[in-house]
């Protein structure tokens, strides 16, 4: 039963409230959610039903792109701290994010080839190549490519800014190095390092918070690989073998990036156990 009010009001014996008391933030405000379900611009004239979906999960994706970066810079610096605890927990959400980043593909795959081709012509210049954060995630991951920054012209400043830190900053990689240094092994040259990781996957009682991380950093990269995997087969199904709309070469580059490996040390360790 409503009270005068019209606000609060009792439910089953209990009292309700909303926040109503004179609170200046509220749910709408504190997430900005006028600005936010503002950002869904169509391009489509008349608008194409299915390009909704398709911006909303694109946006969706650099937000969890934002989350990811968050993340791993946070467990780069925690294994630089010599926290590896808090690293190790950090990825293991890292690997729940990318989970979901795979399970998107399944929406987006609800529209069809027909229903991309109303709106996709509107698209050109821009691509999913073209994305700064997902660079910066490959990036700090340990996957350095100096020469995207280069190729890319429509970068802006801050743009170019962000990348150009990642190219100087450690990686998580580098980061992991500094832990097995700390663990007492040398890691001047690779053979070095892969007889430290053998050294830790034969003791791992002794060794277990290292061996641990390196676990972590090994679902991150088979996760990534996922999800590149799972994307070069929803373009396919969409577009075929048609160039990609910033002229890429659509599958065909897509595909050429399925045997990235960020950190192959670490899968070479598995012939070697």
């Amino acid at each position: 039963m409503s009270t005068g009010d019209g606000v609060a009001g009792r439910w089953d014996g209990v009292d309700i409230h909303f926040g109503e008391e004179g609170g200046r933030l509220t749910y709408g405000s504190y997430l900005r959610l006028a600005e936010l379900l503002d950002q869904q611009r169509l391009e489509s004239d008349p608008p194409a039903h299915d390009e909704l979906l398709f911006i909303t999960i694109h946006q969706v994706y650099e937000l969890w792109f934002k989350q990811m970066l968050h993340e791993l810079t946070a467990s780069r610096d925690a294994m630089l701290s010599g926290e590896l605890w808090l690293a190790e927990h950090l990825l293991r959400r890292v690997h729940t994010i990318e989970r979901t980043l795979t399970q998107q593909v399944d929406i987006l795959e609800t529209m069809t080839p027909q229903d991309f081709g109303e709106f996709r012509h509107r698209l050109s210049p821009a691509s999913g190549f073209q994305s700064v954060q997902f660079r910066e995630i490959e990036f700090l991951s340990g996957a350095k490519d100096p020469s995207f920054v280069k190729r890319f012209r429509g970068l802006t400043d801050t743009e170019k800014a962000r990348l150009g830190q990642r190219l100087d900053e450690p990686t998580l990689w580098d980061a992991f190095l500094a832990v097995i240094e700390k663990a007492g092994f040398t890691t001047d040259t690779e053979d070095d390092v892969r007889d430290a990781l053998r050294k830790v996957a034969g003791d791992r009682g002794h060794y277990a918070a290292v061996w641990e991380l390196a676990e972590a950093l090994v679902q991150h990269d088979e996760l990534a690989a996922a999800w590149r995997a799972r994307h070069v087969v929803m373009v396919e199904r969409m577009i075929g073998t048609k160039p990609g709309t910033g002229g890429s070469s659509g599958a065909g580059y897509l595909r050429s990036r399925l045997d990235l490996r960020y950190y192959p040390l670490l899968w070479d360790l598995r012939t070697s156990l």
